[in-house]
């Protein structure tokens, strides 16, 4: 059996955020983690940020599975039992908008608790003047939400093409989290 050879996480990662240090490195910026619901986006980002960090630039993290708020689906009594649904324009009001505004302006980065399933309480936090946002989650090459980042990471872990992949900045093949492979899908 023949071993591909496959570049190491750290290098990866760090090619990832030279590139995007590259072009972002001064105010502040977005990055989004896409992919399939699965597919790492969350552990990636947060490998991502770290990268940035060893950089010495400033990374902040959130999900959007933090941003939203129960919706009753009618389909159980008990008041728990209620599907949080992704709330955008929490989103915008208490992350996207107060971070991109800069300077001593503070964003919350979660406003849901999962494990409790209610609202978070607030915990507000500032950052430097150059600073890079990276979000995680499904979804976020919508075109509702496509317009909000600087840069967006496709992560997978198939072969699968198209749709929201084709939006990326970047896609990165985690299907071996410890060799992640950067793909350069030919758009053209």
């Amino acid at each position: 059996m023949t071993t591909r050879w496959a570049p190491a996480k750290k290098d990866t990662l760090r090619a990832l955020a030279t590139e995007i240090l590259h072009n972002y490195s001064r105010g502040r910026a977005f990055v989004a983690v896409d992919g399939l619901p699965g597919a790492g986006q969350a552990a990636f980002a947060d490998d991502l940020a770290d990268a940035l960090r060893e950089l010495g630039h400033a990374a902040f993290r959130a999900s959007v599975e933090d941003f939203v708020v129960p919706v009753d689906t009618g389909s159980s009594p008990d008041i728990g039992a209620a599907d949080p649904a992704f709330a955008p324009e929490l989103f915008r009001r208490v992350l996207i908008e107060p971070f991109r505004l800069g300077g001593s302006t503070g964003w919350v980065e979660a406003a849901y608790d999962r494990e409790a399933r209610r609202a978070a309480e607030p915990r507000w936090v500032t950052g430097p003047a150059d600073a890079i946002l990276l979000v995680d989650g499904a979804g976020l090459n919508e075109p509702e939400l496509a317009g909000l980042w600087n840069y967006s990471v496709w992560v997978t872990a198939d072969a699968h093409r198209g749709g929201l992949r084709a939006r990326a900045t970047s896609v990165v093949d985690v299907s071996d989290p410890e060799h992640p492979r950067r793909v350069f899908d030919d758009a053209c």
